[in-house]
Formats: C-alpha cells, sequence, structure tokens
C-alpha cells in the first residue's frame, strides 16, 4: 500500500471506505461493475483482485494450497493469505459466497 507523508486519519479513511462500499452496494450490473473496476483499480490491482477471488471456491471447497497454486497459478503465498482471510477476516468472502452458490458445490 502506497505511504502517506501525513496518514489520513482513521475517521477520515473509514469514512471514505464506507463511501467505497456504498459505491460498490448501487451498482447491479456487472458490465457497470467491471467498468467502474476498471476505472478505480490499476491493471497490477485488478489481477490481484481476480487472483484473490479466483481462490476462494477452492479454499471454501478444502483443496490443498499447492493444488489451487497449481490449478490456478496463483501464488501459494497469496492462496494462504485469500485462507487467512477467509478464517480470521470480517466474513466478506463468505457473504459474497452466499450470494453466487454456484461458486462452491454442496457436498
Amino acid at each position: 500500500m502506497k505511504q502517506r507523508p501525513d496518514p489520513t486519519p482513521r475517521q477520515d479513511a473509514n469514512a471514505s471506505l464506507e463511501a467505497l462500499a456504498e459505491a460498490f452496494a448501487k451498482i447491479d450490473d456487472p458490465a457497470e461493475m467491471k467498468a467502474f473496476l476498471r476505472d478505480l483499480c490499476t491493471p497490477a490491482e485488478l489481477e490481484a483482485l481476480a487472483d484473490r477471488w479466483r481462490v476462494v471456491p477452492l479454499l471454501m471447497q478444502g483443496i490443498p494450497y499447492r493444488e489451487i497454486h497449481e490449478r490456478t497459478g496463483v501464488s501459494v503465498t497469496t492462496v494462504g493469505r485469500v485462507a487467512r482471510t477467509i478464517e480470521y477476516g470480517d466474513g466478506g468472502y463468505a457473504a459474497a459466497v452466499r450470494r453466487q452458490p454456484h461458486l462452491v458445490p454442496s457436498h
């Protein structure tokens, strides 16, 4: 993450994140969301986001990290970070997957 000379006060950062989350929530058309993401993110940021999202369903199916790496080309380090976020994060991945049940087949 980029460093700023004067850190943004936490309250301002939270307000900015809230505003961004609201912007995301208002877009329900996939083409519009894709355009928003392309405007918002650099190509490298989009690739990183897509890589993380691609491994979520595989992790939720219990597939081992190395196999996920072999299937997707996503680094084992990134797979591990996503796994930790699924386990200890705020539940965002799980909420998104619940809205797309086809991503994780039932056993």
